[in-house]
């Protein structure tokens, strides 16, 4: 007979309310910064859970406009749940994570994914297609997600946290508001900008501290835009329930935190908020490796991606290299974000031939199981052993100068045929996601 003695539920460490502005909650912050306190700690071991609000904190509805999309405030985000230190942890030390399981909130099954605007978030295609803002919103129901603003498919999510990390040390964090600022500088006027130094503006950390130590988070706290050493914001899609990451310790504790937790996402995110975003419960256990920064040559994380994955065998591949085909037709060398590009070009048209608009085909490539390959990037060279062989002044052996890059649709995640016909392709009506109350696209 089961019974209470000796059955123990895991902890909670971090709770939320994913109906509230992050700003308003404990346990929450939204920038990177040595001096922001563990909120929790955890021993090794130890299994636990983490409720995280959606990366927006609160600012995104359940509707048809996208208004709040084009009214989003980014120096809000993203919102992270978290530090939590585990007990032992040593600066040199990796981190050892297991994602034991990721799934929405009960009280909301539903998610979203947005095209943002040109002048505020971008996207992929910000410039080419002078992005304006536009979203779909996504309903679950068990693993699956649909969607009122794109009809005709659903898929199997692979849920995973899209944002993930240690804590920087001060010296790291100098190393990248350094850099980081280099860049915004010699890119002054680039519209959307390439990156975004620490902004005082809409700097929050759930906790009650002193006003120096808050005023100096606030002012020297970067970004959680990007990836960096640390790991951050790395949307890999397969870092679902079963994945395990090794991440290199910088501070006393580690200092985890984790946020961003999307439901489903396809490969590069390519609409800024590409995935299918949600709030939602992440339960993780952690272990130490000592001086694993030095034993594995750490500079980056590592990861061991989930088993659990979709079973979509039969794809629809679109390839693009380095040449802009959809634009002015220059020819680059060995470009492979140009050739992802012409990839995702190629099956956004094509999707636009079976009736969906390319707002719907955009948002739709950003959030479903979408698979992206590098083909080829290398310029092959003579290999030594030939130097011996042939006369020293023939040139060297070489590729054409296109990358190649490709993208896996997968076919069933639509309820009708996609795949190219003699007779050509039947042009569907599927209507138009949300768009903006003045009309404009």
């Amino acid at each position: 007979m089961a019974t209470k003695e000796n059955s123990f539920a895991h902890r909670t460490v971090i709770e939320v309310d994913p109906f509230i502005p992050a700003d308003q909650q404990k346990g929450i912050h939204n920038r990177w910064h040595p001096d922001i306190p563990a909120f929790a700690t955890v021993k090794p071991g130890e299994v636990f859970t983490v409720q995280c609000v959606d990366w927006t904190g609160a600012q995104i509805g359940n509707n048809d406009c996208s208004d709040d999309i084009k009214n989003v405030d980014l120096s809000k985000i993203h919102n992270l749940s978290g530090p939590v230190a585990v007990e032992g942890a040593e600066p040199g030390d990796c981190l050892v994570v297991d994602i034991l399981d990721v799934r929405p909130f009960d009280k909301m099954p539903w998610g979203y994914t947005g095209i943002f605007e040109l002048e505020n978030g971008g996207g992929l295609f910000a410039r080419e297609f002078n992005s304006r803002a536009a979203k779909a919103i996504w309903d679950f129901k068990g693993v699956y997600a649909t969607s009122r603003h794109i009809p005709g498919v659903k898929f199997a999510g692979v849920s995973h946290p899209g944002l993930i990390g240690t804590a920087p040390s001060p010296e790291l964090l100098a190393t990248w508001n350094k850099r980081e600022g280099e860049l915004i500088a010699a890119n002054a006027n680039a519209i959307p900008a390439v990156a975004f130094p620490p902004e005082p503006k809409g700097a929050y950390v759930g906790q009650d501290l002193p006003d120096e130590v808050m005023e100096k988070i606030a002012k020297e706290g970067a970004r959680t835009v990007p990836p960096r050493e640390h790991g951050g914001n790395c949307d890999i899609k397969n870092l679902s329930k079963g994945s395990r990451c090794y991440f290199p310790v910088y501070v006393k504790g580690a200092n985890l935190s984790v946020g961003d937790l999307h439901f489903s996402q396809g490969d590069g995110e390519i609409s800024f908020c590409g995935a299918i975003e949600m709030a939602g419960i992440i339960t993780f256990s952690c272990s130490i490796i000592r001086n694993g920064v030095e034993k594995f040559a750490m500079k980056q994380p590592m990861f061991l991606p989930s088993p659990v994955d979709p079973l979509y065998s039969a794809k629809l591949i679109f390839e693009g290299i380095s040449v802009d085909l959809h634009g002015d037709g220059k020819q680059y060398d060995m470009d492979a974000t140009v050739a992802f590009k012409q990839a995702t070009l190629n099956a956004i048209t094509y999707l636009m031939k079976l009736g969906y608009t390319r707002e719907q085909a955009y948002l739709l490539l950003s959030a479903a199981p979408v698979e992206s390959h590098v083909g080829a990037v290398v310029v092959r060279r003579r290999h030594p052993l030939l130097q011996l062989l042939i006369i020293p002044t023939t040139p060297d052996l070489q590729d054409s100068p296109n990358a190649c890059v490709t993208m896996a649709l997968p076919l069933g995640i639509f309820d009708f045929d996609i795949l190219p016909r003699e007779e050509g392709l039947t042009k569907r009506d599927f209507g138009q996601c949300a768009i903006r109350s003045d009309g404009v696209v």
